[in-house]
């Protein structure tokens, strides 16, 4: 579907307007092209309304009134952009759609902080097996009089009296805790999206 942008009389108040738009197009392409669109079309039917209100022998004025209140679009839409992006995340399992919804709402309060972390830390797991195909011996989950010392790397020195628990089984549990915890990670975004859609 094309989009049909609104055409002024003026040159001066295309160029405003299209700079405009081009702006909402950059805030939002990180988006998936028909939210993108659906964006970009509700935005321009907002002006368009708007401008229809408006005194007609002064369009540049009225057109930047209406922008101005409409705000900067990298301020406006940077909400919008972080919910649209945590939405296509809990559809698609895709962890660089997770990874990407979670930094853009990390100014949205401190559980998406924490969902953060807990995504850096399922990186963690996957650095630990490239890690241990690397060095076999100096990673691992170590024990030391009877209790756990480290879940990853030891590096020589501190390996006097440490026993290495997992052997060969360090992989597959590695591989194991990462689809554990990305599973886990996704349906509590998918819950807390739920009560925030319940609590609006």
């Amino acid at each position: 579907m094309k989009i049909e942008n609104i055409k002024f009389n003026l040159p001066a108040s295309n160029r405003v307007y299209n700079d405009y738009m081009k702006r909402v197009k950059k805030a939002t392409r990180s988006l998936s092209t028909e939210n993108q669109d659906d964006i970009y079309m509700e935005l321009n039917s907002h002006i368009f309304e708007a401008i229809q209100h408006k005194d007609k022998s002064n369009e540049i004025d009225s057109l930047l009134d209406i922008l101005e209140k409409l705000g900067p679009p990298e301020e406006v839409l940077k909400p919008l952009v972080a919910d649209k992006k945590l939405e296509q995340a809990t559809k698609t399992f895709n962890p660089i759609h997770v990874f990407k919804a979670l930094l853009l709402n990390i100014t949205n309060g401190v559980s998406y902080i924490i969902f953060l972390v807990l995504y850096l830390l399922l990186f963690g797991f996957v650095f630990l097996i490239i890690a241990k195909l690397i060095n076999p011996s100096g990673v691992g989950l170590f024990y030391r009089d009877a209790s756990f010392v480290v879940l990853g790397m030891a590096s020589n020195k501190d390996q006097e009296g440490l026993k290495e628990v997992l052997g060969f089984w360090f992989i597959p549990t590695m591989l194991f805790a990462i689809v554990l915890f990305y599973i886990l990670i996704t349906a509590l975004l998918k819950l807390k999206k739920s009560l925030n859609q319940k609590l609006c």
